[in-house]
């Protein structure tokens, strides 16, 4: 085969430098070269701006045959041909010639994206924390099969053996920022999905959220079942309690799973709304329930004790339930969860 691709060489021109550019990306193959510097040896073998781009990244690598960023706006693609990894595309390179096509860029870029699919399969996308939308809602939908969510967490740059935690999270924060905070130093990726920005990360520290963030965490076994946790979590968050594990919460959270016609009936969660209607005495109700003591109670909302336990003797009197005893606190907590719950 090698004796008859040199005899077709020395016969065309054509096939002679396609054997050459076949040569040239197999060479930057077996160094296992990265995205940005395939695209600096297109260009300068090109000798014109090569692009590539990833689609779950949403950025674009523009490179002058110079082997500099190309800082003029881009130009109409010459040639264009897609990256194809899995059977699915995943982005696309080009060739902005600004003249006449050569004969060979074709060529070029068939091996170009070729390369560009095997980069991104051993290095992951580029590392930005802001991902394409469409790519993580595939990771973490409960309708993907597994082979197609372990490819959507390989484009993301999730190793196959690394599990990944879901973080649901409400914030004024950029999502990327956030990210960033949390998962410092491992790989992390982030995107909007509704009304809810949608975290991914192999580690997450609960302490580093911002001030006004609300965030659910879910548990590191399956993206899908993960992602319910992290948005069963998040309703419990409270300005308290701002953060939640799902996996703290235990049997609180099955409460999440009781109609919402059902907990409305309730006279204890009745009770809460007709409470909420003052703003302080629900306050007062909360840091009760959350402390259990009306002394401790009082230190956090700096009122004399004695204040706070007439405010907690009115609000036991508006709810029906007696608040100094243990099954009435229990019966107090359940109702101001399950009303946070309604709320949500």
């Amino acid at each position: 085969m090698e004796a008859l691709a040199v005899r077709l060489s020395g016969l065309d021109p054509y096939v002679d430098g396609a054997i050459r550019i076949v040569a040239f990306y197999d060479t930057l193959m077996r160094r296992r070269v990265d995205l940005p510097a395939l695209a600096r040896a297109s260009a300068g073998l090109a000798e014109c701006v090569a692009g590539i781009r990833v689609h779950g990244t949403g950025r674009s690598i523009r490179v002058s045959p110079e082997g500099r960023d190309a800082t003029a706006p881009p130009a109409p693609a010459t040639t264009t041909v897609p990256i194809v990894l899995d059977e699915e595309e995943i982005g696309t390179v080009w060739l902005e010639r600004g003249g006449p096509v050569n004969q060979l860029d074709d060529v070029l870029l068939d091996r170009l994206a070729l390369a560009a699919a095997a980069a991104v399969e051993r290095y992951g996308p580029a590392r930005t924390t802001m991902a394409d939308p469409a790519l993580v809602e595939l990771a973490i939908s409960a309708e993907t099969d597994e082979a197609a969510r372990a490819r959507a967490l390989r484009l993301l740059g999730f190793a196959a053996d690394v599990p990944v935690r879901v973080v649901a999270v409400r914030s004024r924060v950029p999502l990327d920022r956030i990210g960033g905070l949390v998962c410092p130093s491992r790989p992390v990726k982030a995107a909007p999905l509704a009304d809810v920005g949608v975290i991914l990360a192999t580690t997450v520290h609960r302490d580093r959220f911002p001030a006004d963030a609300r965030a659910g965490i879910g548990a590191a076994d399956s993206p899908h079942r993960s992602w319910r946790e992290a948005r069963t979590a998040l309703r419990f968050t409270s300005p308290r309690e701002p953060v939640v594990h799902h996996a703290d919460l235990g049997a609180l959270a099955l409460l999440a799973e009781v109609p919402r016609e059902t907990s409305r009936d309730n006279a204890d969660v009745a009770g809460i709304a007709r409470v909420a209607a003052a703003p302080e005495d629900l306050e007062t109700l909360d840091t009760y329930c959350a402390t259990g003591s009306l002394r401790r109670a009082a230190d956090l909302l700096h009122l004399h004790h004695s204040s706070v336990a007439r405010r907690i003797e009115q609000i036991g009197r508006t709810l029906g339930i007696d608040l100094t005893d243990p099954t009435g606190l229990t019966r107090a907590r359940l109702a101001l969860t399950a009303w946070r719950l309604l709320a949500d």
